[in-house]
């Protein structure tokens, strides 16, 4: 049994997972990597887990129905809660579009913070250098959230982030200030915050 000493430091060795959700294009990526490199010019321990990455690796194979989609978020929560129990902060940039989907991931992750990345519909399309949201629109793609399956927004995450009007560095500055208030990530002396 370990002692209440142990327990204590093993606590505080426990990785943040950062669960980014929202739009394609809305800049959850973008945002999430801003917030990698400076967390990793703290000296923290950070991977950036991408859901298009992701989907070309463990989750290949996985369609857009709602099962799949619930399949590729269990997924990435089994990997994001792995690295964060040995003490790696986990950046997660997935659309997850269900909030029974993020639920699921935050009852299974201690340490879970739901980011909004907030962005209204039109500048998602404005930014889609893929051009997926036409192909969606033109019926070429089929369940595609936003145009012809739901995003269902988070009711109350623990941030949320604009990216269509509050610039990069700010939301990053956020982002930030919440971990440094909440998981007390503050950065090694001499090292300047953006």
């Amino acid at each position: 049994m370990l002692q209440e000493k142990e327990r204590v430091h093993m606590n505080n060795s426990q990785g943040a997972v950062l669960w980014f959700t929202g739009l394609s294009g809305a800049g959850k990526t973008t945002t999430a990597a801003a917030v990698e490199r400076q967390l990793r010019e703290r000296g923290r321990r950070v991977e950036l887990l991408d859901g298009d990455e992701l989907r070309a690796g463990i989750c290949k194979g996985l369609g857009f129905s709602m099962e799949d989609r619930f399949e590729n978020v269990t997924r990435i929560a089994y990997v994001a809660n792995l690295l964060a129990r040995n003490g790696v902060d986990v950046l997660v940039s997935a659309i997850s579009p269900y909030r029974a989907m993020r639920d699921y991931a935050r009852e299974r992750i201690p340490s879970f913070v739901e980011i909004y990345v907030d962005c209204p519909l039109h500048v998602c399309e404005q930014r889609d250098v893929k051009g997926l949201y036409a192909k969606a629109r033109a019926g070429e793609i089929g369940r595609f959230t936003g145009i012809s399956d739901p995003y269902e927004a988070p009711q109350d995450p623990q941030l949320t982030l604009n990216t269509a009007s509050v610039p990069l560095e700010e939301n990053v500055r956020t982002v930030l200030a919440y971990l440094d208030r909440k998981h007390r990530f503050q950065p090694p002396a001499g090292k300047e915050v953006i």
